[in-house]
C-alpha cells in the first residue's frame, strides 16, 4: 500500500468517527478564540506596532537567541515581565508549547519526579516525554491524590527532587486549580510548583498577573510560572518566569530555546506595550471579569450550568456527532462556537467550548446562550471536572 493510500485511509477513519479536523475561515461572533481582553485587534497594539516600526524594530530575529537573534526588545521585555509577574527573571520563547517543552525536558533531572495533574496540557506531556525524570499523574485538582502518589513513589524508592505540574485555569474544563493547597503541599515536600498560567494571564489578578502571583512570597525559587502572550495578551510567544538560576539553566540547556530561531523582536515590543497597558488600565481586567460574571449568570439561567469559575465554559454533550452537529447549527446562526472532541478531551465528554472574549457584548453573550438552549435542549450533561 502506498503512503498516500495509507494516510488517506487513516483520515477517512477519522471522518467516519466525526473526528477529522480541518481549517476553516473565522466567521461570526467570537466565542472560540482566546482573545480574552479583545486586544489582538485593538488600538493599543496598532499604536504599539506603529511605534515599533518608527523605531525600526526588526520584524524577524534572523537567528537563535544565542547567536545574532538576541535583541534589546527581547531583553527589555524579559526585565519588564519579571517585574510585572513578580519574579527574579523571565525568558521569552516563541510560544507556550515550546516553553513547556523547554521546562519539562530540561529542569527536572534523572531520578526526579514530575507529579502532574492528569489534565495538564499536551505541551507539558511532550516536555516530559523528552526529559529524563520519572512522571506520575494524579486525579484532576485532587491534592490528596497527589500526596498519595508521592507517598507511593517514595515507598518505591524514589529519592529525587519533586516537580508539581498544574494549570491555573484548565483550557477545556474552565475550572481553577487549588493553587493554595498545591503550594502548601509543595512547601511540605520541598517540591517545585510549576504553574501554566496560559488561560489566567490577563484575566485574573489585579492587573492580569495570573492566579499564582500571590504564591511567590511563600514559595520563592520553588515556583515557576508560564504566561503565554497569544491569549489574553493578544500577541504571540510565551514568558517563563522564575528564579534567575532556573532561567539561566534554560538558556544554557533547553534545546527548544537553544536550537530555535528567536521570536520576533517586533512581537516582543508589542507584548511590552500590553504589559504597560495592563498596568495603566486595570479596568481592562475588571471589564473582563464583568463579562465573565454575566456569562455565568446566563449559563445558569438558560442551561442550568452552575459554578462556572472562569472565562471558559464547557457545554458537554457527550457524543462526537452530536457536538459537531450542534456546533454547525450555532455557526449557521452567526456564533463562532466550536466542538471539541477526543483526544483533546476524554472519550464521552465531547463538548462545545465557549470562550468569553473581549470581542463580544453582554447582549451577544445572552443571545449565544439562548441559541445553545434551543439547539441543545435536553442534551447537556454534567461537567466532567
Amino acid at each position: 500500500m502506498s503512503v498516500s493510500l495509507r494516510l488517506s485511509g487513516a483520515l477517512d477513519a477519522l471522518a467516519a468517527r466525526h473526528r477529522r479536523r480541518q481549517l476553516v475561515p473565522r466567521s461570526g461572533l467570537d466565542f472560540a478564540s482566546n482573545d480574552y481582553l479583545g486586544l489582538s485587534g485593538s488600538r493599543v497594539l496598532t499604536d504599539a506596532a506603529q511605534d515599533a516600526l518608527a523605531r525600526r524594530v526588526p520584524l524577524g530575529s534572523g537567528g537563535s537567541r544565542l547567536l545574532r537573534g538576541n535583541h534589546t526588545e527581547h531583553e527589555a521585555l524579559e526585565g519588564e515581565a519579571a517585574a510585572f509577574f513578580g519574579t527574579e527573571a523571565a525568558l521569552y520563547m516563541g510560544g507556550g508549547f515550546q516553553a513547556n517543552q523547554a521546562i519539562f525536558s530540561t529542569l527536572p533531572a534523572a531520578g526526579d519526579l514530575i507529579l502532574h495533574d492528569e489534565l495538564v496540557h499536551a505541551s507539558a506531556h511532550e516536555g516530559m516525554r523528552l526529559g529524563r525524570a520519572d512522571t506520575r499523574s494524579f486525579a484532576h485538582n485532587d491534592v490528596d491524590a497527589a500526596r498519595d502518589v508521592l507517598t507511593q513513589w517514595r515507598a518505591d524508592g524514589g529519592t529525587g527532587q519533586v516537580w508539581i505540574a498544574a494549570e491555573s485555569v484548565y483550557s477545556m474544563e474552565g475550572d481553577i486549580a487549588p493553587l493554595s493547597d498545591l503550594a502548601m503541599f509543595a512547601r511540605e515536600t520541598g517540591a517545585v510548583l510549576v504553574v501554566d498560567e496560559a488561560h489566567a494571564t490577563g484575566i485574573f489578578g489585579t492587573r492580569g498577573e495570573g492566579l499564582a502571583h500571590e504564591l511567590a512570597g511563600d514559595l520563592g525559587d520553588h515556583l515557576l510560572t508560564l504566561h503565554t502572550c497569544g491569549k489574553g495578551l493578544g500577541v504571540s510567544g510565551g514568558l517563563i518566569c522564575g528564579s534567575r538560576v532556573m532561567i539561566d539553566t534554560l538558556i544554557n540547556r533547553a534545546r527548544p530555546f537553544i536550537f530555535a530561531t528567536a521570536p520576533s523582536p517586533f512581537d516582543a515590543a508589542l507584548v511590552r506595550a500590553v504589559l504597560v497597558e495592563l498596568t495603566r488600565r486595570p479596568t481592562l481586567v475588571l471589564a473582563a471579569q464583568k463579562r465573565i460574571t454575566h456569562a455565568h449568570d446566563e449559563a445558569a439561567r438558560l442551561l442550568g450550568l452552575c459554578d462556572q469559575p472562569s472565562q471558559i465554559i464547557p457545554v458537554i454533550l457527550g457524543a462526537d456527532d452530536v457536538v459537531m452537529s450542534a456546533a454547525s447549527a450555532l455557526q449557521s446562526r452567526g456564533f463562532d462556537i466550536r466542538g471539541i472532541r477526543p483526544p483533546t478531551v476524554p472519550p464521552g465528554t465531547s463538548r462545545l467550548r465557549l470562550s468569553i472574549t473581549g470581542n463580544v457584548s453582554n447582549q451577544q453573550i445572552t443571545e449565544a446562550f439562548e441559541a445553545i438552549s434551543e439547539v441543545c435542549a435536553g442534551q447537556i450533561k454534567e461537567s466532567s471536572s
